[in-house]
């Protein structure tokens, strides 16, 4: 548990969550196996992501699971998810190399994630933290564990998400990828993992819409409000209107590294 501890006391922004409560050997990554069988799983989404140059793909551990994301409902005890992640293959001017249909062409394995359910686990954590009854564990690619890997981050990350069994790829599972929303053109289209454009100027009580281009879904999260749009799953937007004038910085709640921002004058 001490792995565990010094793991989630890596913070966003310096800050901390005391975890004194929860008992050597009650909690952390090390309850999760390596997912030898990983390969036999049901691969149920691939991602390419443009931020980091990497390929990525997700699977689930039965299809019983798969079917509980299509239908939004929270997903079986004994539950394995597992994210493989691999390098992007780059060309001469470090871009990554597309295959025959625009994907990524898979390089060097890098890691694996791994997010496992099962009953009562989670108890000992502060609610702040909890993510139901999910652990988290980063493997390399020979199935040794990651004891430094900021698993604190990974309860940040999916906790937002409690309505969709924290599980950020359960949206584009659930049929609404494939339906483009109709509305008015964008003011902010999210394609290659970045805003564009990245600062937008608008007025108040303007309403403001992103479209998310990307296959990976999206989330719209004001810095200053806390404010988050629903994760946008491609061909989704978002609206939001600003009532206050002043300058509005967001991110993706996915990807943090994705930023913009709203100028209202």
């Amino acid at each position: 548990m001490a792995v565990l501890q010094r793991a989630l006391a890596i913070g966003v922004g310096g800050s901390m969550v005391v975890l004194a409560l929860v008992s050597r050997g009650s909690a952390g990554p090390e309850k999760i196996s390596f997912p030898t069988a990983w390969k036999d799983h049901v691969l149920y989404t691939v991602v390419d992501r443009y931020d980091v140059k990497q390929h990525r793909e997700l699977y689930a551990s039965t299809p019983a699971a798969v079917q509980a994301m299509k239908e939004g409902k929270p997903l079986p005890d004994g539950t394995v998810l597992t994210l493989v992640q691999y390098k992007a293959q780059l060309d001469a001017a470090g871009a990554p190399v597309k295959d025959a249909k625009g994907r990524f062409t898979k390089g060097d394995l890098i890691a694996f994630t791994v997010m496992e359910k099962r009953q009562g686990w989670g108890s000992e954590y502060p609610a702040e933290l909890r993510n139901g009854e999910w652990e988290y564990a980063v493997f390399s690619p020979a199935g040794v564990l990651n004891e430094k890997a900021n698993y604190k981050g990974c309860f940040e990350c999916h906790k937002p998400h409690e309505k969709q069994d924290y599980v950020i790829s359960l949206a584009a599972l659930r049929g609404e990828a494939s339906a483009a929303m109709v509305g008015p053109k964008p003011d902010v289209n999210i394609m290659g993992f970045a805003f564009g454009p990245s600062t937008l100027s608008a007025t108040v009580g303007q309403p403001v819409r992103w479209l998310n281009g990307d296959d990976s879904p999206h989330q719209i999260t004001v810095t200053k409000t806390k404010e988050r749009s629903v994760i946008l799953t491609k061909g989704q937007s978002a609206v939001m209107a600003f009532n206050t004038p002043g300058s509005y910085d967001y991110i993706c709640g996915l990807h943090p590294s994705m930023k913009g921002t709203v100028e209202v004058k």
